[in-house]
């Protein structure tokens, strides 16, 4: 699909080029501020708190839809073995071991070099900073450095009073209002919001291939739609992350990937997919608080465009 009219009058709205300096490589992220993760946390109230990452395992989320995702493989290194050159069953033993694996396989951050297009990656640094010697030698995932900030809650399944939303299902800007009025919050300056679909129901219930490929089994995906785009841009919204395997609806608008594009590229926008907001949002509906401190600061692996994550919430 070639770009747009619609596509490129949102990519002039949105764009963030040289909002915080030409050699800028975190994006949005800039906005979560000293103030802001002071106000953060206020949000810890009860000291609940709730893991948001699925296993990393052999079995794991992904079953090859997107090539080279792979689950991870691990390796024993070493298995219960004696340090001692005498063999002292008494004394120190190890165990040890190594893991390969698609490093977003999982529940992972994308960096703001994962996607490009017209030649660039954010804030126009060329796309040819990516190599396959180096990896990202701009905004590669390690620029990210800690993060942590207010999370937000914006369930649309239960807003809408679905387990699960519809596939395809393209979430608008006022799905993600509702979601906000039925949560009771606003969200601000900052804020990283995490948006959920019911779609880890999936996998929870029926394994990988049921969330890849969806209740139809041909990849279509609930998720967020153009119209949402203007929607993080006017908030300021730090980050977001949702529950799916392809972050937005699928098959997309206008443009494949096009919210990837504007959201990554133009607004450095940082995307997670692969989230598990079940638990978190059980509880959210049980005590009517939205709002929580979230810690997900990505492993720092140097060079690549995108990280695993362990991400928690505390309430």
């Amino acid at each position: 699909m070639p770009l747009t009219e619609g596509f490129l009058d949102l990519q002039g709205r949105v764009r963030n080029w040289g909002r915080w300096g030409d050699d800028d490589e975190l994006g949005t992220l800039n906005l979560i501020t000293p103030e802001v993760l002071l106000a953060a946390r206020d949000c810890i109230r009860t000291g609940r708190s709730f893991a948001l990452a699925v296993p990393l395992e052999h079995d794991g989320i992904q079953v090859g839809f997107i090539p080279g995702r792979d689950n991870p493989t691990r390796t024993m290194l070493m298995v219960d073995q004696g340090m001692d050159p005498d063999g002292d069953p008494d004394l120190f033993h190890t165990s040890d071991d190594a893991v390969q694996f698609g490093l977003q396989a999982g529940t992972h951050w994308d960096g703001l070099c994962h996607v490009s297009y017209s030649g660039s990656v954010y804030n126009g640094f060329d796309a040819s900073t990516i190599t396959a010697e180096d990896g990202a030698t701009r905004c590669g995932i390690e620029m990210v450095g800690s993060l942590c900030s207010r999370g937000v809650l914006l369930d649309v399944a239960r807003a809408k009073g679905v387990d699960l939303l519809d596939c395809p299902y393209a979430i608008t800007a006022e799905d993600l209002d509702e979601a906000a009025t039925m949560g009771g919050v606003e969200v601000r300056a900052g804020d990283i919001v995490l948006v959920r679909t019911g779609r880890m129901r999936l996998y929870h219930e029926s394994g990988g291939m049921a969330y890849c490929l969806g209740p139809g089994q041909d990849g279509s995906n609930a998720g967020l739609s153009l119209s949402t785009v203007s929607w993080f841009h006017e908030r300021d919204v730090a980050a977001v992350a949702n529950d799916t395997l392809t972050f937005e609806v699928y098959p997309s608008e206008e443009v494949n990937l096009a919210v990837h594009m504007l959201h990554v590229v133009d607004m450095g926008l940082t995307q997670g997919q692969n989230w598990d907001l079940e638990a978190l949002a059980d509880d959210c509906a049980a005590d009517g608080v939205y709002e929580f401190f979230l810690a997900a600061t990505p492993e720092p692996f140097v060079g690549c465009v995108g990280s695993p994550v362990a991400p928690v919430a505390i309430k």
